[in-house]
């Protein structure tokens, strides 16, 4: 069974145009949220990947499929997920709602390498491995 985190944000000012519609790029900030709190809910912390375990996860791809706008003020709920997991490669899919309406807004992916410091692609750390290849 895939593991999915849920996470609630609201569309602030700053993340829209005069129209008061959110800036579409902002789609893939929500994803990082939603990422971030996949892995935090799962026990891992990016930062101490980094700094401990010299494992970063570098975007390859990314992707956004747009349903509808989100506005000012709504209240989203991202919903985030390992799509896929190889040793060295993973890939999290998005589902952003309407938290009160329930509407789909997007959908997207992101692909991400396993790299160390240097940039090069490695093999993610054993410890993270039951988090991610089991999804």
């Amino acid at each position: 069974m895939t593991r999915t985190v849920e996470t609630k944000i609201r569309v602030r000012y700053a993340e829209t145009d005069q129209m008061g519609v959110a800036y579409y790029a902002n789609f893939f900030v929500w994803f990082e949220i939603g990422r971030t709190e996949y892995c935090r809910r799962s026990g891992v912390v990016y930062r101490d990947m980094e700094l401990a375990d010299d494992a970063y996860i570098v975007v390859a791809e990314a992707t956004c499929r747009y349903q509808a706008p989100a506005r000012y003020d709504d209240l989203l709920r991202i919903r985030t997920q390992v799509k896929e997991a190889r040793k060295r490669v993973i890939t999290f899919a998005y589902e952003v709602y309407n938290d009160a309406t329930g509407q789909l807004l997007a959908t997207g992916a992101t692909t991400h390498v396993i790299t160390g410091r240097d940039g090069r692609p490695k093999t993610l750390p054993k410890k993270y491995q039951k988090v991610f290849l089991a999804g």
